[in-house]
């Protein structure tokens, strides 16, 4: 099939040059929202006047990645009000004092050891979220903290790929019946490791010196009413999104929707007596939300499904299928390809040009999918949701990530890669 009609190459086209307007957005003072939602209307209009669909049809489409994209965004919007919720009742200084650390070597494993661990147990999205909140009162300051901060990105995803809850595209495997709990666990863990630690030790030897000391008594940073209760009910609540899924079966921003109204109910029932208590109460935390990170996850993910529709991505997996012999090369592929495009189309792709009988449950095309797919995504600030989050939390921009940790990531996937490949 000829994928390169007029409107195909049209939509492709503005898709690319949009693409490159949210990268240069620092350069060209636009934001990448605006930029972000322009393209995503942009390009479904082309296909919805130059796809050769019925308008019925092409409205069932776009209703259908609406809704895949709706899961996402109700699950970030849920994750953030709980974590805003939390740090208006000042529950990170519960425990903060335990993570302050002056030595930013130090400070830098702690971070990232903590994204990794905790992503395998929540998400990747989820954990980069709650990580930089905690890291904001860590590090007040935001020039000093931006490394850190891409670090989360790189340690949650790296978390997230070996296990079947920590990443939406070993998530979809799992499902899908090409891997098991244990065999991901088990061929995975090392590997993602391996892919923290070399961009890890590589700014070990970079970075030196420690923060200058605080003026603030971590012991005894003040609280507000019902702190300790709203932390710990918190932490658990993220805890339960996960078993939620495993029990129940239902997607998991269901989960983080019911932990977010278990929280309303608590916190409702906590205050609802004391009128100085208004900004402690889930309706004002709601406007405190950055609705511009919501919206441009929309914008950004709509605009990526749109470029699906051209079948792009799936001639791609046929010239690879066809082309490339090496399993292993496919996947490691795969995993550069997301670094730019969105993984779940990637990997959708690759589940329907492969079968279980060719490939059966657990070979080692499958368990690569699920390593490349899960880190490769980190060496671009865009290629994965967690990157997405912390454009929007933190508003670290394509170049500064680019240059601070495009590289030592690529090395470190790739060496990860190698090790599977010569161990497994």
């Amino acid at each position: 099939m000829d994928i390169f009609t007029l409107s195909n190459t049209l939509l492709i086209g503005i898709f690319s040059l949009g693409y490159i307007a949210i990268i240069l957005e620092y350069f060209i003072r636009v934001n990448k929202t605006a930029v972000a939602l322009f393209i995503a209307v942009v390009c479904w209009a082309i296909y919805f006047m130059g796809g050769g669909q019925t308008v019925d049809v092409a409205s069932s489409f776009l209703a259908g990645h609406l809704g895949n994209v709706s899961q996402i965004l109700f699950f970030l919007l849920g994750a953030m009000t709980l974590v805003e919720l939390i740090d208006s009742h000042k529950g990170f200084n519960t425990f903060i004092h335990l993570l302050h650390l002056r030595s930013k070597r130090k400070m830098l494993w702690l971070i990232a050891g903590l994204a990794f661990f905790l992503s395998a147990v929540l998400d990747n999205l989820t954990t980069t979220i709650l990580m930089i909140s905690i890291l904001r009162k860590l590090i007040p300051h935001r020039e000093d903290r931006i490394l850190f901060s891409c670090m989360i990105v790189v340690a949650a995803n790296a978390g997230g790929a070996w296990t079947p809850i920590g990443d939406v595209t070993t998530t979809m495997l799992w499902i899908g019946g090409q891997i098991t709990s244990i065999a991901v666990i088990k061929e995975v863990f090392l590997p993602s490791v391996i892919s923290l630690l070399v961009p890890l030790a590589i700014y070990s030897v970079i970075l030196k010196g420690k923060f200058p000391k605080s003026e603030v008594n971590f012991k005894n940073m003040p609280l507000e009413p019902g702190a300790h209760l709203v932390f710990y009910l918190g932490i658990l609540l993220f805890l339960l999104v996960p078993v939620f899924k495993a029990v129940s079966g239902l997607p998991p921003y269901m989960g983080m929707l019911i932990s977010l109204s278990i929280m309303w109910i608590a916190t409702d029932l906590m205050h609802h007596k004391y009128e100085q208590r208004t900004h402690l109460r889930i309706p004002h935390i709601l406007t405190k939300i950055d609705v511009s990170s919501v919206l441009f996850f929309l914008g950004i993910l709509l605009a990526i499904n749109a470029v699906e529709m051209t079948g792009l991505l799936e001639m791609s997996a046929v010239w690879l299928d066809t082309h490339v012999q090496s399993t292993a090369v496919i996947a490691t592929i795969i995993g550069l390809v997301s670094a730019v495009i969105d993984n779940v189309p990637l990997v959708a792709a690759t589940m329907g040009m492969y079968d279980l009988q060719t490939f059966p449950v657990d070979s080692s095309l499958w368990l690569m999918i699920a390593y490349t797919a899960g880190t490769g995504g980190s060496i671009l600030i865009m290629g994965s949701s967690a990157g997405v989050a912390l454009m929007g939390l933190e508003k670290v921009d394509f170049m500064t990530y680019l240059k601070k940790m495009s590289l030592p990531v690529a090395l470190g996937y790739g060496i990860g890669m190698l090790f599977y490949v010569y161990v497994f």
